[in-house]
Parts: structure tokens; sequence; C-alpha cells
């Protein structure tokens, strides 16, 4: 399955990451960025070789309500959270295997507490 996107998929997204134990991987973009448009292949890709992560993709100017106090300074921005923790939140190369390498490295490490999460304003109305 294709990363959800939450313009057409928020449901969903509310239902996956309400479980604690879902690893979100969501990827902050602006559909007028044509990097963002040509790394969501690749994102897509990634989440369904990964269907156990809620892959998310996430128009961050057309939600810009709810995700204003996230400081997103370049595209594309990746935040990876576990129930716990923020495990990674920060701009990357357009190249999935970057986003492979931190999947990888990340999950091998145990649940910490940490910065504030993004699963809130993900599950708001």
């Amino acid at each position: 399955m294709p990363a959800l996107n939450l313009d057409t998929d928020s449901d969903r997204i509310a239902e996956r990451v309400t479980d604690s134990d879902t690893l979100l991987v969501a990827c902050l973009c602006a559909q007028w960025c044509g990097t963002c448009r040509d790394y969501q292949a690749e994102f897509d890709r990634l989440a369904e070789a990964h269907p156990e992560i809620c892959f998310v993709w996430i128009d961050i100017e057309t939600h810009a309500d709810r995700f204003d106090d996230l400081d997103v300074e370049n595209f594309p921005t990746l935040l990876i959270e576990d129930g716990v923790t923020t495990r990674f939140f920060g701009t990357v190369l357009p190249h999935i295997a970057i986003a492979e390498r931190l999947l990888s490295d990340l999950t091998a490490l145990p649940p910490a507490v940490g910065a504030p999460k993004l699963r809130p304003a993900l599950v708001a109305t």
C-alpha cells in the first residue's frame, strides 16, 4: 500500500497512529515543490515495502493550521516517531536510501522519552 495521504486518508491515519506500537514515518512537503513530487513515488515504494509502518504524506501548506508549530525549513522533511517519542525530525536529501537507512538505524533503538510528537495533530478534527 502506498503512503497514506492526509488529504484523503485522515481517518485511516488516525486509526493507525492511535496504536502506540505503530511507527509513524511522515513526509512533510508542499504540492508546489517539484522535488517533493519526484520523491513521493519513492516514498510510496518504501511504504509498500514496510506495511507494518504507517507512512503518511502531508502537504504542510494545506494543513498549516495543524502543523504551524513545526519548523519546516526545507523539503523533503521527514518525521519518524514511535508511540513514545520523536526519533527523527529533519530535512533529508531526496534519496530514498537515506530514509531506508534512518528506518533501519532508528528501529534498532529502544523507545525513549523525547521531543513532542506529531500524532496529536493527526487525530485532530
